[in-house]
């Protein structure tokens, strides 16, 4: 009852708990993972693919893949293929169904039941607010976050700032939490592409060698894609 924001049409909650709290009370939700899931889920929509949410990487999902004729995603540091790097799906063709599992931003979806979900960030924030408005009155944005080695919730700059570009396209009062992510998104909008490239997650791809994941995820509203789920997949809902 305290933890629901339901005195406001836009709210903003981490991760799982979030998701299991506030989604029921909501029309439509957003999920934002701005260095990995929703920027793939975005470059590949955009392109004309189907996304299909997966939580892991393992024998079912790979059973799953070939139930659907789709491919399956592999995990970021594979060299060759589409993966969860943003940069390995940018020429991926129309009509391409792929199976990505994610451990944030796949399994949050997965677990938003029978409410309108999209899958959002900077690339396609104002898309995805026009969508969202479209659907409902009470929209839920939800900033995946990371995981610390001890599987809690590591709340992520880059995904507080994808939300609060989200809210701000967003009709409606808003709660404190999504005024917070807005003030965020306003904070930094002027070196967004140094703030991620500073930030953790950003230090921490950049060592690993992704760098162009990095300023793929930074280039704000380049995107029309509203990556609608509908029957188990993304595709654009932006019509």
């Amino acid at each position: 009852m305290f933890f629901d924001q339901q005195e406001s049409a836009v709210r903003c909650e981490w991760g799982p708990v979030g998701v299991a709290e506030l989604a029921p009370q909501s029309d439509v939700v957003i999920i934002v993972d701005v260095l990995s899931f929703s920027t793939c889920v975005d470059v590949a929509v955009a392109n004309g693919a189907a996304v299909y949410p997966y939580r892991r990487h393992d024998a079912a999902a790979q059973e799953y893949a070939a139930s659907l004729g789709a491919i399956l995603a592999a995990p970021r540091r594979a060299q060759a293929g589409y993966t969860l790097s943003p940069a390995s799906l940018r020429a991926i063709p129309a009509g391409t169904r792929l199976v990505l599992p994610s451990p944030n931003g796949s399994t949050l979806t997965l677990a938003t039941g029978a409410v309108p979900t999209l899958a959002g960030r900077l690339r396609n924030a104002a898309a995805v607010a026009r969508a969202a408005a479209r659907l409902g009155r009470r929209i839920l944005v939800v900033p995946a976050g990371e995981r610390w080695p001890d599987g809690s919730l590591r709340p992520a700059l880059e995904d507080l700032i994808g939300a609060g570009a989200i809210i701000a396209h967003l009709p409606g009062p808003r709660s404190p939490e999504a005024e917070w992510a807005a003030a965020t998104f306003a904070h930094f909008q002027p070196a967004l592409l140094a703030t991620l490239q500073r930030c953790s997650s950003g230090k921490e791809l950049i060592g690993q060698g992704f760098a162009a994941d990095v300023a793929l995820a930074a280039d704000l509203d380049c995107s029309r894609a509203a990556p609608l789920l509908t029957e188990g997949a993304y595709t654009d809902g932006a019509a």
